[in-house]
């Protein structure tokens, strides 16, 4: 069951994400903990002291081993550096599961003890002094969106993603990759501006999402949370002296968690379990392709950055990009000559080749789809 944590800044998402991790952990349920935040938290919500968080293998630094595991001898994958986040499995390409040891948990994921309790973390990993001013946060994200597309799990195997603040995350088509999105959602106006963005962006895509209300602390708190959010508001959330504890790096053993928010924990996870009978293998399918489809058309800074591949290639177009270094919302620019004519004749070109690609991958598609929905690989 993949899940996803959302919410503003402050909101306190990554604390309620590594909550439910314990929850989960604690009943001795399987569970792959990610941080996707641009601000890498989730490690020490867990207990871990800053040296340890920081030594964390991040997964934006090792994608091309990623890369180069999942495509396995799929024929449609002449190299590594062909693959993007939204690339599907196809017939050849290696999926991962929850509970298996593979090279890419080897080189990117910890054991993190909670209790007795063992999960794996996995972290994109922080902005370093060579992304500044030249990368995007979504080049780093795009592993996890490419872990999430190769993953087969079932009834009772668990993936808590803890994602970026805002709705940074619809730059992305990682959104469509959950059986249910928990918003995160504080009794304010500000609190419930993400909720609205993402109930009105998830409208089309047949996104489960629950709101839950955390600090919240008396009924007038309460009512404003059902008046805006109405029957999506699954539960709530007040003050913690366990929480806090835990925010001073004191964290006590997990079963002194109040029974309050114990209860709210349990809530979480039926809600979870419930999702499982609405997997939607085909819906499922159909999204993968499409994002696939639409991603040359957002291609355009591989493209004026003389991507490998592109018209240009390696070393063309902006000097203070590197080649095949993907980035979001950049500005045209002159030097790239020719630009509109190049740039559609090289989309037309790979939205035919993608064409190709789904005719000839969409019978295992759908294939990789219900054995993600079923687990019955």
């Amino acid at each position: 069951m993949k899940i996803a944590f959302v919410g503003k800044g402050g909101s306190g998402k990554t604390t309620l994400s590594s909550l439910f991790i314990r929850h989960l952990a604690a009943t001795g349920a399987p569970v792959i903990a990610v941080d996707a935040d641009i601000n890498q938290h989730l490690g020490p919500a867990l207990g871990l002291d800053e040296s340890q968080a920081a030594a964390l293998p991040a997964l934006g630094e090792r994608l091309p081993l990623i890369k180069e595991y999942l495509r396995g001898t799929n024929p449609l994958i002449a190299s590594a550096a062909e693959m993007i986040k939204t690339t599907p499995p196809g017939e050849g390409s290696r999926l991962l599961r929850v509970r298996e040891d593979n090279p890419v948990y080897g080189a990117c994921a910890r054991a993190v003890e909670l209790d007795g309790d063992i999960v794996r973390l996995m972290v994109t990993g922080p902005f370093t002094d060579a992304d500044l001013g030249v990368a995007c946060y979504h080049s780093k994200t795009g592993a996890v969106e490419l872990f999430l597309n190769h993953l087969v799990d079932g009834r009772g195997e668990y993936v808590v993603v803890d994602m970026t603040a805002g709705s940074d995350s619809f730059a992305s088509g990682m959104f469509t990759r959950f059986d249910i999105t928990f918003v995160v959602a504080e009794p304010t106006r500000k609190g419930i501006s993400v909720y609205r963005q993402y109930k009105e962006y998830a409208r089309d895509f047949g996104v489960v999402l629950k709101v839950v209300g955390n600090k919240v602390q008396g009924r007038d708190d309460l009512d404003f949370l059902r008046a805006e959010v109405g029957d999506d508001l699954l539960v709530t959330v007040g003050h913690s002296d366990w929480v806090r504890a835990l925010e001073k790096g004191r964290p006590p053993r997990f079963a002194l968690l109040e029974d309050v928010n114990r209860r709210a924990l349990h809530r979480l996870r039926t809600a979870v379990d419930a999702t499982y009978e609405l997997r939607d293998a085909e819906r499922y399918t159909r999204q993968m392709v499409r994002l696939k489809r639409r991603q040359p058309a957002d291609d355009y800074c591989r493209l004026a950055a003389g991507a490998p591949g592109t018209p240009f290639g390696a070393g063309a177009g902006r000097p203070d990009m590197k080649a095949g270094q993907p980035c979001f919302g950049a500005s045209p620019t002159p030097r790239v000559p020719s630009f509109s004519r190049v740039f559609g004749s090289w989309a037309s070109s790979q939205s035919a080749s993608c064409r190709k690609e789904t005719q000839r991958t969409s019978g295992l598609l759908h294939t990789c789809s219900m054995v993600s929905f079923t687990a019955r690989i």
